[in-house]
């Protein structure tokens, strides 16, 4: 791949103030880069500096080998597109005629659209999914439609290089993931560059080539996303406390720190659940016995919880059976939350036998002679779950 946007010894800022000093970026053909911080961290006067619509404060910026500051206007124009976050006055304009502002670069002085011009704002529309806006005015649209609605106009410039503040802000879940997708496809299919800052770590690790972690002036790590974000990374990058974030599911978990006093039998996912809700309840959990490759340990691992762990394909061990069941005699109650019953699992069902009092989610037809002298409440979802436990 060839580079299109590269940096040497680049200090962002403003007024000749430096807010982020030292931002290296090789930005090949076909690549999604990512910049990953928190708000005022400098993620935006970096793009507005690759763009050009900053002067740096030091070093240089480069658009296919050639210093940005001595590119023309035109010939950026049709190298680059630029999508920021901005509201813009579109009184009385169509979303056909906004997405129709992109062709700008190659009308020439009198601005005349031509077929040709046409096809492509028709063809960008159609690829991002605004096809069937065209007509509509754009001030009432909605947050998602509008964005759809920018990146065609982008799109229709027909950029190498395309750079977006946050394109999914404010946008529900549906259109964040409609939004990467249409770059990602844009990636692949027409080779472009694209360059963007995003708040949703989620979306940003699992969809983008190369990230750069932004914060307190700095670059504090840049790479491939399987290489720089670890469990640590994203809780230390936005300074968060009370929850962790999961690097193997992308997902944040909140921990729960809560006096012990329900104990999950739990396996193959099938804990995560009751956890979330006892948490939410703000009830101290412990839980066990989980194989170390198990998702419902990597879960309680994430959640501060207290966890009997095995090593995974291994019988259980009588140490780790004995923690357990210490646990399960000092808790209120037990939760089977119906985990697979395998060959390796027998100890955890036996175990139940030490509860006082257990719930579970298994059928009663399953459950005879299970849980032993323990009184049992068989609950069939974790609303009828909470209910029971509130009661």
């Amino acid at each position: 791949m060839s580079e299109i946007l590269r940096t040497v010894r680049l200090d962002v800022g403003y007024e000749g103030k430096a807010v982020i000093s030292g931002v290296e970026i090789e930005a090949l053909r076909g690549q999604t880069i990512c910049l990953i911080g928190p708000n005022g961290a400098g993620k935006s006067t970096i793009l507005r500096t690759l763009s050009g619509m900053l002067a740096p404060v030091e070093g240089t910026v480069y658009i296919k080998g050639e210093d940005l500051r001595t590119v023309k206007i035109s010939a950026l124009s049709r190298t680059m597109a630029v999508v920021l976050t901005e509201k813009r006055n579109m009184d009385m304009t169509t979303a056909y005629e906004v997405a129709a502002m992109g062709r700008m670069p190659y009308t020439g002085f009198f601005g005349r659209l031509e077929e040709a011009d046409h096809r492509i704002i028709r063809e960008c529309m159609s690829v991002v999914g605004a096809a069937g806006l065209a007509k509509r005015e754009y001030h009432s649209l909605s947050d998602g439609e509008k964005q759809k609605v920018m990146i065609a106009r982008a799109l229709a410039q027909e950029p190498e290089l395309m750079i977006l503040d946050e394109p999914t802000s404010h946008l529900d879940i549906r259109h964040k993931v409609e939004v990467v997708g249409i770059l990602s496809r844009m990636v692949k299919e027409r080779g472009m560059t694209v360059i963007l800052a995003l708040h949703d770590v989620d979306l940003a690790v699992k969809g983008c080539q190369y990230a750069l972690l932004v914060r307190d002036g700095e670059i504090a790590a840049q790479g491939r996303p399987e290489d720089i974000v670890q469990e640590n990374t994203i809780t230390d990058l936005y300074q968060i406390n009370g929850a962790s974030y999961n690097a193997l599911l992308g997902c944040m978990e909140l921990h729960n720190n809560n006096p012990i006093s329900a104990f999950v039998s739990a396996g193959a996912g099938r804990g995560t659940p009751v956890y979330r809700a006892l948490s939410r309840m703000g009830i101290g959990t412990a839980t066990g016995i989980l194989f170390e490759n198990d998702v419902d340990c990597c879960i309680a691992r994430s959640m501060q919880l207290k966890a009997v762990v095995q090593k995974p394909f291994t019988p259980i061990g009588e140490e780790q059976i004995a923690e357990a069941a210490g646990l399960i005699r000092q808790c209120r109650y037990a939760i089977d939350s119906g985990f697979p019953a395998g060959p390796y699992c027998q100890a955890s069902l036996d175990l139940l036998r030490e509860a006082k009092q257990v719930f579970t989610f298994r059928k009663p037809e399953e459950c005879r002679g299970l849980y032993g002298s323990a009184s049992v409440c068989f609950v069939d979802s974790i609303a009828r779950l909470q209910r029971e436990l509130e009661a």
